[in-house]
């Protein structure tokens, strides 16, 4: 299983962009097959300019503290790989350890804000706030 570090690492020895996006492509064919039934409206990610779908199911960690662990799909090749991404950095993580991580300043590490159009960027930022969103409630409904 990669790691964000491990990204980060990769993404350190690239110098060149078309690289850079190539690598993002890989990591969006390592994504899990998401079942065609998840691809719903209701886990569709509204703002995203390409189709972008999250389904999440809630677990909870040892100590009954509420854990998200999400698949991920896209119709865009370079924006399945943004979702690996953001899966690597969230999925499988507590509600409150969503909610501390900064996903976009992670992209912002990585060059990001400057090679994505701004379409995408806004889709980026939708995810987030999805995913946020959801470690929100999930922080709620454990109290």
């Amino acid at each position: 299983m990669t790691t964000i570090d491990d990204i980060r690492e990769n993404f350190s020895l690239l110098d060149d962009w078309d690289d850079r996006y190539r690598y993002v492509i890989e990591l969006g064919r390592t994504l899990e097959p998401m079942p065609e039934s998840e691809h719903t409206l209701e886990n569709k990610v509204q703002g995203c300019t390409s189709q972008v779908w999250l389904s999440r199911k809630d677990e909870q960690d040892a100590t009954g503290e509420p854990v998200l662990r999400y698949l991920g799909d896209s119709d865009a090749h370079i924006v399945r790989g943004l979702v690996a991404i953001l899966l690597t950095l969230y999925s499988g993580k507590p509600a409150k350890e969503i909610l501390a991580t900064d996903a976009l300043a992670v992209f912002d590490e990585f060059g990001f804000r400057e090679h994505l159009t701004p379409q995408r960027s806004n889709g980026l930022r939708a995810m987030v706030d999805r995913i946020k969103a959801d470690a929100t409630r999930a922080v709620e409904a454990a109290v």
